[in-house]
């Protein structure tokens, strides 16, 4: 038997017939080696009855027509039928096929119970214990961010980099409801820090370069534990480790895995940039929790749209006896209700903005993604020309439900503002006339004030030591110590005959950062080639935290913006542990080996999970290493110099 008939031997066996035959039907491709004149790769397409059982229509290889009879396959057609025949002597088989209401909203994998049953739990507790595991496992995770976070919060005892704008603007919104003024910060900040402390605050109102959201946030920690590095940073805290939580859960609802949405949780609480800012009182943290809350409620909005679609599609299909087919009537005609789920966002992202204003980014960009997954549901659906129907159906809608809303939460937060006789300039607008005099005085002051705070962001060109160019944050290439102090042994406790240094700065953990820029490039693939809606929705957010930087390159910027796309980062690494985990889509024969064929693949299985482990604990132990460096722990010199892989971290 020559080398070209074993291959047509090996493809005509029941391994050749998995691919391309519906479960339910048994229509498809059917491949087999058939009888009759003809070459060994010739293709009929008809119908026709295949080596296994059952008949089909579909495709039949090696049973090819002789030139010039009626009915011969066209060239083009042999060789677009004979490309699924030659993907699988690679071992490839076509995936199976799902319902209609199934690709709407794919299931949760049922939770696996052989870990609770091996614990002795009967069968009934151990399904309820492993359904538990779906909040039990964030739980965990966000209970050990909480506690690496809440340990030792208030110190180092100072007002760390920004933070002496930050939490006394917040004690002057709680005292005054706007932001007052105070002294040069070398006078302020000890007064601020003595026991008992003075506090030096003016009823003047004082230009300030953010809206007063963020600074709402840490008053509330200032009303319940004082003007105390505590009271300023506990929100910080609170809100960091509440962050952690909600990637768990989204993690989960987007990767369709508690494990993977868990990973994500997992790296995030030990990232380093989010360990600093989370124990600091900066506005950077508040908008990523608002945007990424934001970004859950979506996901939700998300589910809930497209689960009414599979229920409308099932409904009307249910009398017919046959599966759940798409219906263009169905997909073009369908209005999706309320969605109170984009409201909530709506407000969120008018938070994140009324924080610093490139929450307004996320907005617009989040705008826009929703609108790509409605297409896509209407298009599974069955609509023929989804996008009209989407702006037909959903554009005023989806719009209405976050640019509005954003915008009146926006002027919300100004509350204090409004309400104030003295606020910086509260009353500009009185008594001005001219074209816009209809509006309210209030509303043009506060449009006045925001312009000149837009100019100042955006002529903000202070040349400053720590500062970055966006291209460099992904890699660290420019981290910002938010603290730094060294002292001669035999000073402040130092035993070192070298001398000791303290630092805190706000560095990633260079392993979870530099294995993200891999990861990114591996969801570009994805969403480029596979279509990936997942890899799509990570790449927006990414993008809607990192790309508008780009637009200000002469704008003083620091790395630690990045802290409001590091969520997404930890969603990449998470959706590419799970790919490799899975291993290459489609494979269905295994590779020759030593091991039996049953236990090929859980070889595979297992170093593939090794890998995953291996990564998890190297990212685990490079937080541990860096940790002095994180929460302003003496070091003996030499420690602390061989903490700085890179020159540009010193």
């Amino acid at each position: 038997m020559t080398k070209r008939e074993r291959s047509v031997v090996r493809t005509s066996g029941p391994a050749a017939m998995r691919g391309g035959i519906h479960p339910e039907t048994g229509t498809g491709t059917r491949t087999g080696a058939g009888t009759g004149a003809g070459t060994e790769s010739a293709a009929a397409i008809g119908t026709g009855t295949g080596p296994g059982t059952g008949t089909g229509t579909g495709t039949a290889a090696g049973a090819g027509a002789p030139a010039g009879r009626a009915g011969a396959v066209p060239a083009a057609a042999r060789r677009t039928a004979a490309w699924p025949e030659r993907l699988r002597r690679f071992g490839y088989a076509a995936p199976p096929r799902t319902s209609t209401p199934a690709r709407l909203v794919p299931p949760f994998p049922e939770p696996p119970v052989r870990l609770w049953r091996a614990a002795g739990l009967p069968p009934a507790a151990a399904r309820r214990a492993a359904a538990a595991t779906g909040w039990l496992g964030p739980l965990l995770v966000a209970a050990l961010a909480g506690v690496i976070r809440l340990w030792r919060l208030g110190e180092p005892r100072t007002l760390m980099f920004d933070e002496t704008y930050y939490a006394k603007d917040a004690w002057s919104q709680l005292r005054l409801g706007y932001e007052g003024v105070w002294p040069d910060r070398r006078i302020a900040d000890p007064q601020v820090l003595a026991h008992p402390h003075d506090v030096p605050l003016s009823d003047t109102g004082a230009f300030v370069a953010h809206p007063p959201m963020g600074k709402w946030v840490i008053a509330a920690g200032e009303w319940v534990f004082g003007l105390d590095p505590v009271g300023w940073r506990i929100a910080s805290a609170v809100l960091g480790t509440l962050s952690v939580l909600m990637l768990c859960r989204i993690g989960r609802r987007l990767l369709r895995s508690t494990f993977l949405g868990c990973l994500a949780g997992l790296l995030l609480a030990v990232d380093g940039l989010h360990f600093v800012l989370s124990r600091s009182a900066l506005l950077d943290p508040f908008v990523m929790f608002f945007a990424l809350a934001a970004f859950g409620c979506l996901l939700l909005d998300r589910d809930a749209a497209r689960s009414r679609l599979a229920r409308l599609l099932t409904e009307r299909q249910a009398g017919s006896g046959d599966p759940v087919r798409p219906d263009a009537c169905t997909g073009e005609g369908t209005r999706l209700g309320g969605r109170p789920w984009r409201w909530a966002a709506g407000i969120l992202l008018g938070l994140a903005s009324a924080t610093k204003w490139n929450g307004w980014y996320f907005l617009a960009v989040f705008a826009v993604l929703t609108l790509l997954w409605d297409a896509g549901a209407r298009r599974v659906a069955g609509a023929r020309r989804s996008w009209r129907a989407v702006l037909r159906r959903d554009l005023a809608p989806s719009l209405l439900s976050l640019v509005p809303v954003a915008v009146v939460t926006y002027l919300a937060t100004w509350t204090g503002w409004f309400l104030s006789d003295k606020g910086y300039g509260r009353h500009w607008a009185d008594g001005r006339g001219g074209a816009w005099a209809w509006i309210p005085a209030p509303l043009r002051s506060l449009w006045h004030y925001e312009h000149q705070v837009y100019l100042f962001n955006v002529g903000l060109s202070t040349p400053h030591p720590y500062q970055s160019n966006p291209w460099s944050w992904p890699v660290l290439g420019r981290p910002v110590p938010f603290l730094f102090e060294s002292s001669p042994h035999g000073r402040d406790g130092c035993r070192a005959a070298e001398g000791c240094a303290r630092e805190v700065v706000a560095l990633g953990t260079p392993l979870l950062w530099w294995a993200a820029c891999g990861a990114l490039v591996y969801l570009l693939y994805r969403w480029a080639f596979g279509r990936d809606w997942r890899a799509g929705a990570i790449l927006c957010a990414v993008a809607a935290g990192w790309l508008p930087w780009f637009l200000y390159q002469d704008r003083t910027v620091f790395s630690f913006y990045a802290v409001v796309f590091l969520p997404y980062l930890c969603l990449a690494v998470a959706m590419t542990a799970g790919a490799f985990l899975a291993g290459p889509s489609g494979s269905a024969r295994p590779r020759p080996g030593p091991w039996p064929g049953p236990w090929r693949g859980v070889r595979r299985r297992m170093w593939r999970a090794v890998g995953v482990g291996a990564l998890t604990l190297l990212i685990v132990w490079n937080f541990v290493y860096f940790y002095p460096l994180y929460a302003g722990v003496d070091l003996p010199y030499g420690s602390w110099r061989a903490r700085i892989w890179l020159d540009t971290w010193a």
